[in-house]
């Protein structure tokens, strides 16, 4: 019970650390769409250490609750269509892993206290009882549950770990691919106005697509 108690003080203490420091530096004010070209430059300024700075950076929104929109669509900005969706996957997969591992490992009387009393989590539960990763599938492309949250909440559940990690990293990948394609289509247009706007009915002909996948999912699950 004791080591219990220490590990999930540690725990609090190093979350609450974090963001605190987050909130003294300033980078919680800039997460923010209308801040995207600042947080910009920010990353830029590490040079070839960049692609490391922004990964670290989504892993931590990732664990802290940030908001993940505007670091995706800044990852289509500062690195392009195709290198920003690699940095996006790998920071938010080592992010929702870590998230898994502190909720079933360090933290976990924490994690219980924000999500048991959740109906919504109760039946997610319930649902990986029955159905295994099939249930994680739908819940990473149908946003019932809040995304941050649901990485902790599946600590708690009996999915392993390697079959989270593997199902999260792939289907994170559509909803990914379309919005850094956002902010990859206001550089890749290289100032040129039509082609930027090509490449803006791309990005939003994905996000279309991504939209409708909730609706198809749902019929599947209705009881969720």
């Amino acid at each position: 019970m004791k080591s219990k108690v220490i590990k999930l003080a540690i725990a609090i203490g190093v979350m609450a650390a974090t963001y605190f420091l987050l909130r003294y530096y300033g980078v919680t004010e800039y997460i923010d769409l209308k801040n995207i070209y600042k947080i910009k430059d920010w990353v830029s300024s590490f040079g070839i250490t960049a692609p490391l700075v922004y990964i670290g950076f989504y892993i931590v929104a990732t664990l802290f609750f940030l908001p993940g929109l505007p670091i995706t669509v800044l990852s289509g900005i500062a690195f392009g269509p195709v290198w920003g969706i690699i940095y996006v996957w790998v920071g938010a997969t080592i992010g929702v892993s870590l998230a898994f591992l502190i909720a079933r490992y360090v933290a976990r009387e924490l994690i219980e206290s924000w999500v048991t009393d959740n109906a919504q989590f109760r039946k997610i539960d319930e649902k990986v009882e029955q159905e295994g990763w099939r249930i994680l599938i739908f819940t990473r492309l149908v946003p019932i549950f809040p995304f941050n949250l649901q990485n902790y909440a599946y600590g708690l559940t009996k999915i392993k770990f390697p079959t989270y990690a593997l199902v999260s990293s792939i289907f994170m990948l559509p909803g990914t691919i379309a919005y850094v394609q956002i902010g990859g289509a206001l550089v890749s247009g290289e100032g040129n106005l039509s082609k930027t706007l090509i490449y803006l009915s791309i990005a939003g002909i994905l996000i279309l697509f991504v939209s409708l996948i909730p609706k198809f999912l749902r019929k599947r699950q209705s009881d969720l």
